[in-house]
């Protein structure tokens, strides 16, 4: 599934405008730890979820699978139960390649 049918799948889902982020979670200890969390109100989710978990692979120069682990787990620790299909729709899309050429 490419990235523009998932944002299409997952503004399908929900239409209305969600806030996802709060404070960190206590467990956090790994390049995450020192981040800050902020709410935001979306009216794209999906899209805004992916742009944040870009962001924040950048920001703490994301090595490997460990680091990976945790971001998801503080995106879940973090949201309400109704943002996390667009968490996962975000973290699948950026683990494919937008698009494939043969």
């Amino acid at each position: 599934m490419t990235h523009k049918e998932l944002s299409k799948n997952s503004m399908k889902k929900r239409r209305e405008r969600v806030s996802f982020s709060a404070s960190l979670p206590e467990d956090v200890h790994g390049v995450f730890a020192d981040s800050d969390c902020v709410v935001q109100y979306s009216s794209h989710p999906f899209l805004d979820i992916r742009k944040s978990i870009l962001e924040m692979i950048r920001y703490a120069k994301v090595q490997d699978w460990n680091d990976i682990e945790e971001l998801i787990y503080c995106y879940i620790a973090l949201n309400s139960p109704e943002t996390h299909i667009y968490i996962k729709d975000a973290f699948v899309s950026l683990s494919f390649p937008l698009s494939t050429k043969h």
